[in-house]
């Protein structure tokens, strides 16, 4: 049983998929809640989940006899099936307390004769807030496979007993590196990227900062192109909606990237995939009142932004709630576009920080270690 809440998660679920396929000698079967992707690999789908992915605790709240709706089908479908594994992809909020139900039931009926390996794949900004979390993980999890580099160490020195994988980041299989970041600012017209998220409410909170920004960067560089990319057509119809009146990409971040000049992008992990193609970013959050009240009461890293985390020094300028203005954000890509030395800088710590992600196979790794849990 696979579980993910995001297109992202649902893209990753798809590949883990294909790779248990390969590695597997008996023919798998696969059910849960994800999207088109895994849809498309094989997954009997319950519903897309990924059709009701929100951010924040307030817009949770406002959704939260929907999710108990969706949560309690999928506890008593995974109680009717009975599958030898439940695995969670990224979706932490809701996979963590799903995992632990489907241990607590496993626990409250021991005369069922099902105890199904609990996996939990990338695993949940515990380092970043409420640490406490690691013990639930360690006490339901059986294993959480990371793909981040500093993520195992943190969890041993917590809570050693949980079996925690690094298998290296899943990006690294997907897109080719370019072999060298040559200036693309030789060209007379710059191409900045607006990566406003893959979510309805975090569209609704950056675009509204990022048009007048990326006006203004077109006010004073002439010929300057600014081209917005999501991730489907949805969201193409409510950015238009919201006044986008540039350019729309639909998917192929990966192209546009590999022409950018520079982007503007919310924090999570499409930043993650600038840094792999070496382009300069700002980077901004906004959310409601309430989920930043609440956030910056227990949010303990110094960014949002994780190429700032894994290289330990702000890489990319981050703008976080009200400190997210256009002037502010338009100033600082400004800056980007006409600062060589500073871009020269930062694509020098991006290798950096792309090196330390480890080697391509991570999705077979996962696959791998997931077996092993069997033998």
């Amino acid at each position: 049983m696979l579980i993910a809440g995001e297109p992202s998660g649902d893209l990753l679920a798809a590949e883990l998929v294909s790779a248990l396929h390969d590695v597997c000698a008996s023919n798998p079967r696969f059910f849960g809640a994800g999207g088109a992707n895994m849809s498309g690999a094989g997954v009997d789908l319950a519903f897309d989940l990924t059709q009701h992915a929100v951010t924040g605790i307030s817009d949770v709240l406002k959704n939260y006899f929907k999710f108990r709706r969706l949560f309690n089908e999928l506890l008593a479908l995974a109680i009717e099936r009975k599958p030898d594994a439940v695995i969670g992809v990224d979706f932490g909020g809701f996979n963590l307390r799903f995992g632990h139900a489907v241990k607590e039931y496993v626990r409250k009926h021991p005369g069922a004769g099902w105890n199904p390996k609990i996996i939990q794949l990338v695993s949940p900004q515990v380092w970043a807030s409420r640490p406490k979390r690691a013990n639930l993980l360690a006490a339901d999890y059986d294993l959480l496979l990371s793909i981040f580099p500093f993520e195992k160490d943190w969890y041993a020195k917590r809570v050693p007993k949980l079996r925690v994988e690094f298998i290296g980041h899943p990006m690294l299989d997907r897109i080719s590196r370019p072999a060298s970041h040559a200036s693309r600012l030789e060209k007379t017209s710059p191409i900045i990227l607006l990566l406003p998220g893959s979510r309805k409410s975090e569209l609704k909170k950056h675009l509204p900062v990022m048009l007048p920004a990326a006006k203004q960067i077109c006010a004073k560089l002439s010929g300057a192109k600014i081209t917005i990319v999501l991730p489907n057509e949805n969201l193409a119809t409510l950015a238009k909606s919201l006044g986008v009146d540039f350019e729309i990409q639909i998917g192929d971040l990966p192209r546009a990237l590999a022409q950018a000049d520079v982007a503007i992008a919310s924090t999570g992990t499409v930043t993650m995939e600038c840094a792999f193609f070496g382009v300069p970013t700002v980077t901004l959050y906004k959310t409601s009142w309430l989920t930043y009240e609440i956030g910056k009461r227990i949010v303990t890293v110094t960014s949002l932004t994780m190429p700032n985390l894994l290289a330990g020094e702000p890489v990319y300028p981050e703008f976080i709630q009200d400190a997210a203005t256009p002037e502010n954000i338009a100033n600082a890509a400004l800056e980007l576009l006409q600062d060589d030395t500073r871009r020269q800088k930062i694509r020098s710590q991006l290798d950096k920080i792309i090196a330390s992600l480890g080697e391509p196979g991570a999705v077979n790794r996962a696959a791998v270690a997931i077996l092993g849990l069997f033998k």
